[in-house]
């Protein structure tokens, strides 16, 4: 096995460990009378991330590249994701979930991470993410096909989510206060 399948399964399951806290965290938001938004746009963002992974594992096993600079950068790309994924995860606590969902009264987390760059799940972890896994593989057709796509949902998500929190989010104020 090559240290890009290595790379690649450690990232997969460090992720499904994250789909996980994030289902924990989308049953509780709704048991407290939470909601989903952009549910349309979430379901496509979901299987286009899905298609993504399998496009770059297949490419992967095809290719069978070897650990070179474009997979030295795809790996610290993905190594940084990773950590900016735990990091929002940890920030956003109990409402942060892979999809579109505000908990009843839902408060701007005010920590200067959401301060200064906007959307970070969006910009630190998930573009990275990607573009580290397609250039690990060497995943030429999923980083120049697929990920514009996904590209297009996620200019989507930014817009849907820019709606909540100005028209919810933040004038229901700022958390902990």
């Amino acid at each position: 096995m090559t240290i890009n399948i290595v790379i690649f399964v450690a990232v997969s399951l460090f992720r499904l460990v994250f789909l996980r806290k994030s289902s924990q965290n989308e049953q509780d938001i709704l048991a407290k009378g939470g909601m989903e938004y952009g549910v349309k746009n979430s379901n496509i963002m979901k299987y286009l991330h899905m298609l993504f992974y399998a496009v770059c594992f297949l490419e992967l096993l095809l290719k069978k590249p070897a650990f070179d600079l474009v997979s030295l950068l795809g790996a610290v790309l993905l190594l940084f994701s990773m950590f900016m994924l735990y990091l929002v995860a940890k920030l956003l606590g109990p409402v942060w979930t892979i999809k579109l969902m505000l908990v009843k009264d839902h408060k701007f987390v005010d920590h200067w991470l959401f301060r200064n760059v906007k959307h970070p799940n969006y910009f630190l972890n998930v573009v990275p993410e990607l573009v580290g896994l397609a250039l690990l593989s060497h995943a030429y057709f999923a980083l120049f096909i697929l990920f514009p796509l996904y590209c297009i949902t996620l200019y989507v998500r930014i817009k849907e989510e820019e709606q909540l929190l100005k028209e919810v989010i933040i004038p229901n104020g700022i958390a902990g206060e």
